[in-house]
């Protein structure tokens, strides 16, 4: 019997939860024993549900194939079977918070690549590298929640993931006013261009909700534990502001982005910040944590899509192009992958530091 724990994927029909199946596949603390859905594909094995609409560039994993999908609503039979589970459904905000709270209250982690809790105040949103310390607020979590080893994580949002970690990396020099302009891939969507053919040549300077938490999200990774409130109490600077445009790409969002510091660092400074940039999941050296969390090119062409998305496995971030600038101090562009980091696996690697934390056990 495997010593792995036991994990269920909620939505795992979906792009994010093919990926989260593919990243699982031969993992060495998780084993994927159980997918659901929704009701309309319950019953049906999991080869058979995605079948005409595998979007992965690799086979569904042998592993995963013949596991009978189940009804992601039945949440106490699907708890009993499962140490805890990755949270891939695609339903409304407060069908997705219902649900995700039902199973936190069944005693099963969640964690989750959904919008809907990212701000509920005692909800850590994990960058891993940037905010481990946030997981300390579960306690108050399952305080609210009633339970003892229940609760929800998410991740954040795939957008910013392209220029917060450079903003991290910089925090010693106060950045206080940041303009960014996200390109992002229709993956982010959903889509691959089958599914979406009239994005072929096109541009689309419009992505529902997005600019929000871009200007947001960093806001509250970037806060702190507040004992008093029980919660996560955001910071206030830097001031983000930002336009998110979809752009003909399958993977890899990129930005470009403008900032102004209090203190007045140089080139080679902020080069540095970069590159020696690492974290709790370097540490600890998690499954899934990139060796080099950031790595600076100085090729005036790169970060290109083609070339450095993938990047550490698509865990990296790869900044470029950093130079100064007319009205701001500094201007950059960042590219980062965004169902690799920015969604299933940022997910599988804050359930590593989870798992190394002690939040996330066998049952």
């Amino acid at each position: 019997m495997s010593d792995k724990l036991r994990v269920g994927v909620i939505g795992a029909t979906g792009m994010v939860g093919q990926r989260f199946v593919t990243l699982l596949d031969n993992h060495p603390w998780f084993e994927v024993v159980l997918v659901a859905a929704s009701a309309h594909s319950a019953g049906k094995t999991y080869e058979a549900a995605v079948d005409g609409r595998w979007k992965m560039d690799v086979p569904v994993p042998e592993a995963v194939k013949q596991l009978v999908l189940q009804d992601a609503a039945n949440v106490d039979d699907i708890a009993s079977q499962v140490d805890f589970v990755f949270s891939a459904i695609s339903l409304d905000k407060a069908d997705t918070r219902k649900l995700e709270e039902a199973y936190a209250k069944a005693e099963t982690p969640v964690v989750s690549n959904n919008s809907a809790h990212r701000w509920t105040a005692d909800v850590p949103m994990v960058i891993p590298e940037i905010n481990p310390e946030h997981t300390d607020v579960i306690k108050y979590q399952r305080e609210r929640l009633g339970t003892k080893r229940g609760f929800i994580a998410v991740k954040p949002n795939c957008s910013i993931q392209s220029y917060t970690p450079a903003l991290s990396a910089w925090r010693q020099f106060e950045p206080y006013e940041v303009v960014a302009t996200t390109y992002q891939a229709i993956s982010g969507a959903g889509k691959t261009f089958k599914d979406w053919p009239e994005m072929v040549g096109n541009v689309i300077p419009f992505i529902s909700g997005e600019e929000e938490k871009s200007e947001r999200e960093p806001l509250k990774i970037w806060g702190h534990v507040d004992d008093e409130q029980k919660a996560i109490v955001p910071t206030d600077n830097p001031v983000i502001t930002t336009q998110c445009i979809r752009v003909p790409v399958l993977y890899g969002h990129t930005a470009a982005a403008f900032v102004k510091f209090h203190k007045n660092p140089t080139k080679q400074e902020l080069i540095d910040a970069l590159e020696n940039y690492s974290g709790e999941p370097q540490r600890l050296g998690l499954p899934s944590a990139p060796k080099q969390f950031i790595q600076y090119m100085t090729e005036d062409d790169r970060p290109q899509v083609t070339q450095d998305v993938n990047f550490e496995n698509g865990m990296g971030v790869s900044i470029g192009r950093l130079r100064e600038d007319k009205v701001y101090d500094w201007k950059f562009v960042g590219l980062s992958h965004n169902t690799a980091r920015g969604a299933a696996g940022g997910a599988v690697l804050c359930a590593e530091l989870l798992k190394a934390q002690g939040y996330i056990t066998a049952k």
